[in-house]
Order: C-alpha cells, then structure tokens, then sequence
C-alpha cells in the first residue's frame, strides 16, 4: 500500500521542524509560534532557548504538576479539549456528536477479539491535543503495558473542523495502541492517533516504535511480563497536536468529565471503581 499524500507532506513539514536554523531566523520562527498559536510559556523555558521548532513542540515542564497519588484517581494523560467521552453502545463510540467509530476498527486485527470482547459497553475518552497544548502525554494510572501495535496510515488533521466532516477518521489515521492492565487487572487501551504536521508519536518505553515512517506494514511488540509504569510517567509525545483515546472495560472508571470541558494532564478525571 503506497503512504498517503499527508503522510509525505507531514514527513516534509516534520524536516523543517526539526531542522536548527542560524539562531536569529530560529527565534522568529520560535516567537512567531508562540505568538500565532497563543502558548502559555509560563511553564516552560524561554521560546529562545528551543534550538529548533520541534524542540518548543516537545518541550518539557521546567516543574513538575502536583497530582493526586490515591491509586483511585485516575489521572488525564494530556492538556487537552475532551471531544467526546461516556459509556459505549455495546463497540460503538462517538468521536464527536453524531460522528461513530467501532472499537474493534480502532484497535485493529492485531488485537484479540476476547479482549476487544471485554470492552462492549465500557467506557471512552477522547484527548484533543490543539497546536497550542503541551504535547507530552503520561501514565493516568499505575499499569502494565502487555502489548503495543503500530498501525500506519493517513495523517488527516484531527481537529474540529475535520471531525465533523471525516468519517472514521481516528481509524484511518496512523495510530499507536497500547494494550494495558491497571494494578487490579483491569483491562484498558490508550490508542495515540496521529495527525497532520510531523505526524510523529514517540513512546517512552518502546523506541523501535517509528511511525511516519516509509514502512506500511503493521508493527506487534509484545511484553510477556508486561512493562510496569507508574502513574505520571512520562509516555512520550507527539510533534503536533493529536488525539489520545482511552477505552476501558465495563466498570473500571467513574468519569467525572464531560463532553467540552478541558482538562489539564495531572488533573483527576476518574476514579476506579471497586
């Protein structure tokens, strides 16, 4: 299958990010980011100091968010607009009002159907990461990562616009599933769905894991003892905004967000249930 054509132009756009420029040019590029998209710098170090665009992209918190340690307080992952969330029609999830995705599409044919299976009416978010978001993303609660599946494809934007308008767009787009278990066995899947611009998603944990890349085959990584990470960790991140979607069995999580709102990573937006 030949790679589609926003996955060429975010390859191309994800060279020029990368690339350092002499520092004067570099610093108008930098401050004319921040500047357009409106980022709030007040966590982070000074836009000068990022040696190229993708660096102010990835950049990291100079401190540290205080979060909650209960093992019950099930942490947000990322800065970011919840698009959609709620209870699953049976695999059916919204990934925006009137807009449907399969579950079993999402997470692909690499993913058994008894674990898709113990998903059927369980629980989702949606993560709108915006251009103007911190864009690392970390662990909401302490788990075990059994399996991690790459799945190339398209890098359609993911923005309002296109999810009113795209169908299936977080299947067809170039995503990442992470296959994880909760300290009590509870089944969930974190899927990291890729976009335009850049369109990479690192992970931590895995760094064979190369997506906007020339291959178009299907990567399986599989962690017999599972890889334990603890709540907060830092998982990785993408180079431009994106979307994480978290889909968890019935009964785990008692969300205590709602469509619209935004939330901030390290703030509290369920609790585990018994």
């Amino acid at each position: 299958m030949a790679r589609h054509l926003t996955s060429l132009f975010s390859q191309g756009f994800g060279k020029f990010a990368n690339t350092r420029f002499p520092k004067p040019v570099q610093d108008l590029i930098n401050n004319g980011y921040v500047k357009l998209m409106g980022l709030d710098m007040s966590e982070f170090r000074d836009p000068s100091t990022y040696e190229t665009l993708n660096a102010l992209f990835t950049r990291r918190l100079e401190t540290p968010r205080a979060f909650s340690e209960d093992p019950k307080d099930f942490i947000s992952p990322c800065d970011s607009l919840i698009t959609e969330c709620g209870r699953l029609h049976e695999d059916i999830a919204l990934h925006i009002k009137g807009m449907y995705y399969n579950i079993n599409d999402l997470l692909g044919d690499k993913i058994e159907d008894d674990r898709k299976q113990k998903l059927v009416d369980g629980d989702f978010v949606n993560f709108y990461l915006s251009p103007s978001d911190y864009h690392r993303y970390h662990v909401p609660c302490d788990l075990s990562v059994k399996k991690a599946v790459h799945i190339p494809g398209k890098l359609y934007p993911v923005n309002m616009r296109y999810l009113n308008k795209q169908p299936n767009l977080f299947v067809e787009n170039e995503r990442v599933v992470l296959e994880c278990e909760n300290s009590e066995g509870k089944l969930f899947y974190m899927v990291l769905v890729g976009a335009l611009n850049v369109g990479v998603m690192q992970v931590s944990f895995e760094p064979a894991i190369q997506t906007n890349a020339s291959s178009t085959e299907v990567s399986v990584y599989e962690y017999e003892e599972g890889v334990a990470l603890a709540k907060n960790d830092d998982l990785g991140c993408f180079e431009m905004g994106s979307t994480i979607v978290i889909i968890a069995e019935p009964d785990m999580l008692a969300l205590s967000v709602e469509p619209g709102a935004k939330v901030a990573y390290a703030q509290t937006i369920a609790t585990v249930k018994e």
